[in-house]
C-alpha cells in the first residue's frame, strides 16, 4: 500500500531513482537549470530519488545546498546516509563493518600499491574514508578537471584500475568486500551487499509498484550494475544528463 506522503503525485506507485555523476549531472559537475525543472516537473507525476555513492556534503556541491528539498528521498554513500522528506534515517559504518585492524591493513596495501604505480601524475588524497566505503584513487581525488579527464583516457588503455581491483580481491580474499569502478578517476571498496541496492532497504514498506533507476555506469564493474539488474528494478542505462532527460520525457512527458 503506497504511503500517503505521496497522494499528491500523478502515480504515487512509482519512484524515480538517479544515480547522480554522469546520470544528473556531468561527472564531478553542478546539475543545470533544465535539469532541476526536469526534475521539478517529474516530483509531480511520482516520488524522485537519488543514490550515489559520495557522501551528502559532495553531493551538495553537485545537486545545490537544497538537495534535501529537491528530492523525497537522499541517499548518499549508497543509502547508509539517508534521507526521506528531509529527515534522516539510520545509519551504518564500513568502519564498524570491517574493524580497524582489517581496515588498517586495507588502506596500507593500497598505498603502498599506488605508490609503485607508473602513472603520468599522482596529485593527492589516494584514499578517502567515507561512512560506508573507502574509495581509491590511482591520481588522487585532488588532480584537475583536465587531468582527471587524461586519466580517464589513459586507465581505459592500461586497465590501472581494474588490475588494481583483481590484486585487492587475492590479497583480500576474506574481507567479503565489493570492489566497483565508477565515475572517471577512482573506485569504491565497501561490504557485499553495500553496493546501490542497500538503498533499496529504506523503501521498504514504501508500497512502490514501480523502481526506476537511471544510471550512466550500467555495466558489469559498474558502480550501477547491481540495482540497474536487481529484479525489482526498471533499469534504464543512460550516457549523459541530457539522455536522462530525454527518457524522462518520453516516459512521463514531462
Amino acid at each position: 500500500m503506497t504511503s500517503s506522503d505521496w497522494a499528491d503525485r500523478e502515480f504515487p506507485n512509482t519512484i524515480c531513482l538517479f544515480d547522480v555523476d554522469g546520470t544528473l549531472t556531468p561527472a564531478r559537475g553542478v546539475i543545470t537549470e533544465e535539469m532541476k525543472k526536469t526534475l521539478e516537473d517529474l516530483r509531480k507525476k511520482c516520488v524522485v530519488g537519488f543514490v550515489g555513492g559520495s557522501d551528502f556534503a559532495k553531493q551538495k556541491e553537485q545537486l545545490g545546498v537544497n538537495a534535501v528539498d529537491m528530492f523525497d528521498f537522499c541517499f548518499s554513500e549508497n543509502g547508509l546516509t539517508a534521507f526521506r522528506k528531509g529527515v534522516k534515517l539510520q545509519e551504518n559504518s564500513f568502519l564498524k563493518f570491517l574493524g580497524e585492524e582489517r581496515y588498517n591493513k586495507l588502506v596500507n596495501f593500497c598505498l603502498r600499491y599506488i605508490a609503485d604505480l607508473d602513472i603520468p601524475q599522482k596529485r593527492g588524497t589516494f584514499v578517502e574514508f567515507r561512512q560506508g566505503m573507502v574509495n581509491i584513487s590511482p591520481i588522487g581525488r585532488n588532480c584537475s578537471r583536465e587531468e582527471r579527464n587524461n586519466y580517464e583516457m589513459f586507465d581505459l588503455k592500461h586497465r590501472i584500475r581494474e588490475k588494481f581491483v583483481e590484486d585487492l580481491e587475492k590479497q583480500f580474499p576474506d574481507y567479503n568486500l565489493k570492489y566497483s569502478i565508477g565515475g572517471q578517476i577512482s573506485f569504491d571498496v565497501f561490504p557485499i551487499g553495500w553496493d546501490k541496492t542497500y538503498c533499496l532497504r529504506h523503501l521498504e514498506g514504501e508500497g512502490f509498484a514501480t523502481i526506476h533507476f537511471f544510471g550512466d555506469k550500467a555495466f558489469k564493474g559498474g558502480n550501477d550494475w547491481e540495482i540497474y539488474n536487481h529484479e525489482s528494478i526498471t533499469g534504464h542505462s543512460i550516457k549523459n544528463p541530457e539522455e536522462t532527460q530525454a527518457v524522462l520525457k518520453e516516459i512521463f512527458h514531462i
